[in-house]
């Protein structure tokens, strides 16, 4: 268990800062299953989770989705049969924030 995963969300706004890359290499080695992406300019964390049907992949994306109002924090969640990707990225600063990989890890124990 990461201890990303016991940490809460704190309240972000436009000016919090952005991870710095130092930090991103930190944080990253405790989330071997996520990558970070960039899109239209904005890093943000995604992993995509296997399911062997599309029942057991939209009990998870509830999960995630009540994962998100617990923490107010909300990221993209892509049902499909099979298959549910999340992505975590801070839209208030249009990157990532440590909150990012809380949220991640908070996913990866839903499982």
């Amino acid at each position: 268990m990461s201890e990303l995963s016991t940490q809460q969300c704190e309240a972000c706004h436009v000016d919090a800062p952005k991870v710095s890359e130092e930090e991103l290499h930190q944080l990253m080695s405790q989330l071997p299953d996520w990558v970070p992406e960039v899109r239209d300019g904005i890093m943000m964390l995604e992993r995509v989770y296997k399911f062997k049907n599309y029942k057991l992949a939209w009990a998870f994306a509830n999960k995630v989705s009540e994962l998100a109002e617990e923490e107010f924090h909300h990221p993209a969640i892509l049902l499909e049969w099979g298959k549910v990707t999340v992505t975590w990225w801070t839209h208030a600063i249009k990157g990532l924030h440590k909150n990012d990989f809380i949220c991640a890890a908070k996913t990866d124990q839903l499982l």
